[in-house]
């Protein structure tokens, strides 16, 4: 070991390893020459962070120091990354460490009233370094000529300056909005198209969405547009807005008659409502190159959305175009708006736009000079209260959200949308019934089901048992449209080649005589080497089935686990489960009108065909325990 090493060691700076290559350097760290995996302390950067400890340690702020530190060094750092570092490093029996806890512990509030008290302090103090801050930038602009200087996206967030502590201090007093670390940051560094900031209430979605255009109002050919469902829920954002767009842009004017904001640079941000799909008709033949809307599960349909989507448009290269929204869980557009953004990809992956209705990619056609390549992208960004520190932080509001009802809870605390206003099944929780794929044990009981359709879709599923607890395990989905009885068979048995399978239940009317036209689906589909069961098909069966899959998605508070759990790999059932709709006349059946029931069907013929584990009998082939027989040997059925 070299006296570097056991010098920076002595002082707590150990060498660290990190689990792969592309995993994340923390602060002061190097990645080995030798090992990338191993983590070196970067000598070159230590003495300057000894520096930023000893401002600390002298009673300067985290927030300065980290100023200081990372126009010293070049590298960004957060006042909380410096803040743990100090505490990290430098010993925790400190003088001015000590202090700072006794502080923080005696300046905590005892009761309700005074934390309120201290947050309209807080609240005070803040509108009267806003107030400062105003004032200075309008005496710097006195005299001059009268033009607010250009705002980029760094200059917002954050700051850059000599390397004078003191001249860092100074600047830092000039920060106008910083963000919320983790989602809020995310949504606005997304380059997607079109990007979903949604979830769980006090996010701080709408500040997100404010914050987001800040930095094209110094472009003159800037012309945005964001829109909220009602004029009475705009006037909160408003609000908003008039307490952060002049500290941004002094100069900057709202007019309430016309409803937009006015900047020294000539840019527009137009800010209304859109209550009724007919009134898109307003902004026919106008262009804009950001377009965001406020709460979008307020709308029932996407037409609003989809007619906007139109009115994007610019001829200035510096302009990229965007739309935005953001939304909690629930509410009349709930389904479309789960469906386009938050079914076909993990939260927070970037993913190409699909159609609604069919699921395909949408692309350019044949003969355009992007033929087959993806329109554009979408992403969605899910927010948690968690996330935004300054509402979390004292809990009250927390309190109020943790005392409403278990959907509403779910949808505005959680951000949970795996539920829906009258859904059939409240049972299902993306948590605990929805796992990552494993391989499936050759000795399981596997065995398939499907719903066919040709017009709408056919879903086919796969399961197998779990002999530890009988659980289903659904691992494989197939849900397609515009297939024929023998082009189904055959994507079947493409699909579980090299598989065991048990058996298959098919929806029984399959097996409806097609007279004089042919053979029925499911000796079409038997002809291909796909053999199949009829489902249950007495009386009462599709109520029974569903109280069977309510009792399969129960916890079970002993194995603590469902009875039925999916591959995240089958996305349209997860889709489908948290948002069919129960029978509106009150029957213990869903609702009959829906749609997009056929993943459920499904499921439903699977389980109904009373799976269970295969006995050691049958895995040994010494006994031979009949499922099914066929009634006709030429069709198998």
């Amino acid at each position: 070991m070299s006296n570097e090493q056991s010098e920076t060691k002595e002082l707590g700076w150990p060498d660290k390893r990190r689990p792969h290559a592309k995993a994340k350097i923390p602060y002061g760290y190097r990645a080995s020459e030798g090992d990338p995996c191993v983590l070196v302390v970067d000598t070159d950067l230590l003495p300057i962070i000894n520096e930023a400890f000893d401002h600390l340690d002298s009673g300067s702020s985290y927030r300065e120091a980290a100023a200081w530190l990372s126009a010293k060094t070049g590298e960004s750092i957060s006042h909380q990354g410096i803040g743990n570092l100090w505490k990290r490093h430098r010993s925790t029996k400190t003088t001015r460490i000590k202090e700072l806890d006794a502080k923080k512990k005696k300046a905590q509030p005892k009761s309700k009233e005074a934390r309120q008290v201290q947050q309209l302090k807080r609240k005070e103090a803040a509108a009267k370094r806003s107030l400062t801050r105003t004032q200075q930038k309008l005496d710097s602009l006195h005299g001059g000529d009268g033009e607010a200087p250009e705002v980029g996206n760094d200059s917002i967030s954050s700051f850059s300056g000599g390397l004078d502590f003191e001249a860092s201090k100074q600047q830092q007093r000039e920060v106008i909005f910083e963000p919320n670390p983790g989602p809020q940051t995310e949504f606005l560094a997304a380059p997607e198209r079109e990007v979903l900031y949604g979830g769980a209430a006090g996010g701080g979605k709408s500040y997100g969405l404010l914050a987001d255009p800040l930095r094209y109002f110094g472009n003159t050919n800037f012309n945005g547009l964001i829109l909220r469902r009602t004029n009475d829920e705009l006037r909160e954002l408003v609000w908003k807005s008039q307490e952060l767009y002049p500290k941004a842009y002094p100069g900057a004017k709202w007019q309430e008659k016309k409803s937009q904001w006015i900047f020294p640079s000539g840019a527009k941000l137009w800010m209304t409502y859109l209550e009724r799909p007919e009134d898109v008709l307003r902004y026919q033949g106008q262009a804009f190159s950001y377009i965001a809307f406020d709460e979008l599960t307020q709308h029932a349909t996407s037409f609003a959305w989809d007619y906007m989507r139109s009115r994007l448009r610019t001829t200035d290269p510096d302009l990229p175009l965007f739309m935005r929204a953001t939304t909690n869980p629930g509410g009349p557009g709930h389904q479309w708006v789960k469906r386009m953004f938050v079914d076909p990809a993990p939260a927070g992956k970037p993913f190409d736009a699909t159609d609604l209705e069919t699921g395909d990619v949408m692309k350019y056609p044949e003969g355009h000079e992007k033929a087959g390549r993806a329109l554009f992208k979408r992403r969605f960004i899910p927010a948690t209260l968690k996330d935004n520190p300054h509402l979390f932080s004292d809990g009250s509001y927390e309190a109020n959200l943790l005392s409403l009802p278990e959907m509403q809870r779910r949808q505005l605390l959680e951000g949970d949308w795996a539920i829906a206003e009258g859904a059939a099944f409240p049972e299902f929780r993306h948590k605990d019934h929805v796992i990552e794929p494993f391989e499936i044990p050759v000795d399981w009981r596997r065995f398939r089901s499907c719903d066919f359709g040709y017009s709408s879709y056919s879903a086919v599923h796969w399961l197998a048992v779990d002999p530890a607890y009988e659980t289903l395990i659904v691992y494989r989905e197939l849900y397609l449209s515009k297939h024929t009885a023998k082009d189904l068979g055959r994507a079947i048995m493409d699909a579980e080649v090299g598989e065991k399978i048990s058996y298959g239940v098919l929806d029984s009317s399959c097996w409806h005589n097609r007279g004089q036209i042919g053979p029925s689906i499911a000796e079409e589909m038997i002809s291909m080497g796909c053999r199949w069961r009829p489902s249950d098909r007495s009386a009462g069966a599709r109520v029974a089935g569903k109280n069977r899959l309510h009792e399969l998605l129960k916890v079970d508070p002993e194995t603590e686990s469902p009875g039925i759990v999916i591959f995240n790999n089958c996305r349209q059932l997860i889709a489908d489960l948290p948002v069919i709709p129960s029978c509106p006349k009150g029957s213990d059946d869903i609702d009959v009108r829906y749609s997009s029931d056929h993943a459920y069907d499904s499921i439903r013929y699977a389980i109904m065909s009373r799976p269970r584990a295969m006995s050691p009998f049958e895995e040994w082939g010494n006994k031979t325990v009949p499922t099914y027989r066929p009634a006709s040997v030429k069709f198998g059925y």
